[in-house]
């Protein structure tokens, strides 16, 4: 979340018109096909832990800044609300570690209840990963505001979130390493699909890259620490578990209406400001860059109160899987822009009392849709072996394919379930 920028939910930005485009181009995972980054380390896929409760002396580095304004990436449901303006922030000291309270003969004994290799572990991934991440500061024309990054390459480049650096359109970056070094940064490229971005220091010596995971082995249940600069507070560490994989969750606004993302969902604290940040396994490997928070909305209804949105942690964080950050940063380096893998169709939701899936609208002439036989009208349910249960499905589970990848289809035309194969091509840059 860039912290004293704006909310970042799910529904279309207030500040930028909707583009109607083909949903198949609105995220989509890594070319699995593509060839590791050469200059990141990527280590074997480790041996899970079970999950650990948060320690009770996460660490800390650098200073202490409030923003004026926050960006929050915020999905509720399948919306995301805008917010903005100014917010302060309440802090509440837990001192003291978790305890059980057991009955005795006498009456209740409270013991305090502290894993020494949980502590270890995290504190551990906060001294290892603590180096790599960055926070940028960005003054725009019209808004500034804090978020985070990772550094990915030890000469300067370093990613975060597209809509982190978006507000600094005609304005400056600043990044901040944990060192306390300031140096000014420029942009290498962004893509707004995957909500990602690459930026570049330069005369930096000393950098340490970040290690990526591979994100395919990511399980639910294991560790995941988040570090980054929540309402300014760099170099903070949150810890939690991985609550889920695969979860298509719609980012974008209104400036671009189609960011949606294969998300890795954890309970993890994230926070205004943490957006680009890694999320991190018990390694200290990142196997996530955050992007999303869902929000609660709390409506007026028959208690006549007026209506609130919650647009802090509540438990609910979305990340971008690593091999799909790797992916695009690596073509975003290269190019200065990114290419995703599309169906050739624009869709919608669609559900009836005996199917779910996304039901074709329209078909690109001469696309991979029409190739194959499917028409407006059609409703995809199943795209090699993944159940489509919407359009924001349909869009990450074609994009977890690369440009001539063959993949069968499962549609409902009249009632009737057919089946299709089609071959996928990929989209223009840009």
């Amino acid at each position: 979340m860039l912290a004293a920028m704006t909310s970042y939910p799910a529904s279309p930005h207030p500040d930028f018109p909707q583009d109607p485009v083909d949903p198949s181009r609105q995220s989509i995972p890594p070319y699995p096909a593509r060839p590791a980054y050469p200059a990141y380390a990527v280590r074997p896929p480790p041996v899970q832990p079970p999950p650990v409760q948060p320690s009770p002396g996460s660490p800390a580095a650098g200073s202490r800044r409030l923003s004026a304004r926050w960006f929050v990436a915020a999905v509720a449901i399948i919306a995301v609300v805008a917010a903005g303006g100014g917010a302060a922030a309440g802090v509440q000291l837990a001192d003291r570690p978790a305890a059980l309270s057991t009955l005795t003969p006498t009456g209740t004994a409270t013991t305090a209840v502290v894993s020494p290799s949980d502590i270890q572990t995290v504190a551990d991934v906060a001294a290892e990963a603590l180096p790599s991440v960055v926070t940028i500061e960005v003054t725009g024309a019209q808004e500034s505001g804090t978020g985070s990054g990772v550094i990915i390459r030890d000469d300067g480049y370093i990613l975060t979130n597209n809509h982190v650096v978006a507000a600094a359109e005609g304005g400056t970056m600043t990044v901040e390493f944990s060192d306390g070094r300031r140096v000014a940064a420029t942009l290498v490229g962004a893509d707004a699909s995957s909500d990602l971005a690459v930026i570049r220091v330069a005369g930096v010596e000393g950098l340490q890259a970040a290690t990526f995971a591979d994100s395919n082995a990511v399980v639910v249940g294991e560790l995941a620490v988040a570090i980054g600069s929540p309402l300014g507070l760099d170099g903070t560490v949150t810890t939690g578990v991985v609550s889920a994989v695969h979860r298509p969750v719609r980012t974008g606004t209104s400036r671009d209406s189609q960011a949606v993302i294969d998300a890795i969902q954890t309970d993890t604290a994230i926070n205004p400001g943490n957006s680009g940040g890694p999320l991190l396994d018990a390694d200290g490997d990142v196997i996530g860059i955050n992007s999303a928070i869902a929000t609660v909305s709390a409506g007026g209804g028959t208690s006549g109160l007026p209506s609130a949105t919650q647009s802090g942690n509540i438990g609910v964080g979305f990340a971008i899987p690593s091999n799909t950050a790797k992916d695009v940063a690596d073509q975003l380096i290269d190019n200065g822009s990114a290419s995703h893998t599309q169906l050739g169709v624009e869709g919608s939701d669609y559900s009836d009392a005996d199917v779910a899936g996304a039901q074709i609208q329209s078909v690109v002439s001469g696309g991979p849709a029409e190739q194959a036989g499917l028409r407006a009208g059609d409703v995809i349910v199943e795209l090699d072996g993944r159940a489509i249960e919407g359009v924001d499905t349909l869009v990450v589970a074609v994009r977890d394919h690369a440009a001539g990848d063959e993949v069968p289809i499962t549609y409902v035309r009249g009632g009737q379930e057919r089946t299709a194969t089609v071959t996928l091509v990929e989209s223009a840059r840009g």
